[in-house]
């Protein structure tokens, strides 16, 4: 779940099967009780029928609370981004963070560093659209040293410039839950 839609499509689910949770948020459901097989797979089913899955290992889980971290703080929070990711996730998963780094990008192909500009990246793209902020603001916002920086990254990761892809029709926008 990346979006405040995503949680009321769950809890939707959640509510016709009558399974009972005590909280849900990005990427986390925390049930009353163990659901049996039958209910479990159920649900499985309807989150797949959806567009989502049902995560229910260790590792999977632990990954999940990773991205959830980061699309929360990139896309849905209004604070500044000036934090140190390793801190920030150790504050959240009381695990080392070599760990969970060496553990996302062997499951996600990745390196938690490039999900992390890789989210970024979407958050730039978003802000570029609404054409709210110029990109000094948007620079500072998302907290790179320069607009020069962040030129330059968003050009290795889309293979265009800001302004090039302001300009162009195909705005090239992905689900949070593509990247």
């Amino acid at each position: 779940m990346v979006c405040p839609r995503c949680i009321l499509a769950v809890s939707q689910i959640l509510v016709e099967l009558n399974i009972t949770y005590k909280t849900i948020k990005l990427g986390e459901v925390e049930l009353v009780s163990i659901l049996n097989e039958s209910k479990k797979e159920s649900l499985s089913h309807k989150l797949q029928n959806a567009g989502f899955s049902l995560i229910d290992d260790r590792k999977s889980q632990l990954i999940e609370q990773m991205k959830t971290l980061v699309v929360d703080k990139i896309h849905h929070s209004s604070e500044e981004l000036d934090i140190k990711w390793a801190d920030y996730v150790g504050d959240n998963i009381p695990l080392d963070y070599k760990y969970l780094s060496s553990l996302f990008s062997s499951v996600e192909s990745i390196t938690f560093e490039q999900y992390i500009i890789n989210q970024k990246v979407e958050r730039i793209k978003e802000l570029v659209v609404y054409d709210e902020l110029t990109l000094s603001e948007i620079a500072f916002k998302m907290n790179y040293s320069s607009v020069a920086y962040l030129s330059n990254q968003f050009k290795k990761v889309t293979g265009m410039t800001p302004s090039q892809f302001k300009k162009s029709i195909d705005k090239n926008r992905k689900f949070l839950d593509e990247i």
